[in-house]
């Protein structure tokens, strides 16, 4: 659930409440593919509840993260406009909330203030991703991350959790209660 933490943390309850009028639910049963590799991605997924999970390889052979409620999915194509590398696939079924990409795209060029704050959430995130794979891979300073560890939130982040955890709490109670 920490990608929600860092993008919540940082945004404000009315970006927050922009998201949830912009964006819609979604079913996925067990064995659909929300992502898939190469291809481009056209919405930002938010897990609200079941399981997901990364692939990677030439064939997606490769499992390489588990994901649940309170993942973000499809945040690096919208950054960088590049298919994404991994296919996400349902494992059970699930419910998560998408955001379209020229929706998110025309708030963001419209609202300056939204922009930084999405853009520094995403920065922060993408930062401590590849921090906790550089440790994981053995570099650095010595301290490893185990596979499927979460590493310690950064005391910047800290301070914004509980916020963030009320918003998420807030966007659930709202989308599950009316599932």
């Amino acid at each position: 659930m920490k990608k929600v933490l860092y993008i919540f943390g940082q945004l404000t309850d009315e970006d927050i409440e922009w998201l949830i009028a912009n964006g819609k639910k979604e079913r996925f049963e067990a064995g659909e593919v929300i992502i898939q590799k190469n291809q481009r991605v056209d919405k930002l997924y938010i897990g609200l509840d079941g399981k997901f999970s990364v692939f990677y390889g030439d064939n997606d052979e490769i499992k390489v993260a588990e994901l649940g409620a309170g993942e973000i999915v499809g945040e690096m194509s919208f950054v960088d406009s590049s298919p994404p590398s991994a296919t996400v696939k349902v494992e059970q079924d699930s419910l998560v909330y998408s955001i379209p990409r020229d929706k998110l795209k025309a708030k963001i060029d419209a609202d300056s203030g939204f922009a930084a704050r999405f853009y520094h959430a995403i920065a922060i995130f993408l930062a401590d991703r590849l921090r906790a794979t550089v440790s994981f891979l053995g570099y650095g300073d010595g301290k490893h991350v185990a596979a499927g560890e979460e590493p310690e939130l950064d005391s910047l982040i800290m301070d914004r959790v509980s916020i963030a955890g009320d918003r998420f709490h807030r966007m659930l109670t709202r989308m599950i209660g009316n599932a």
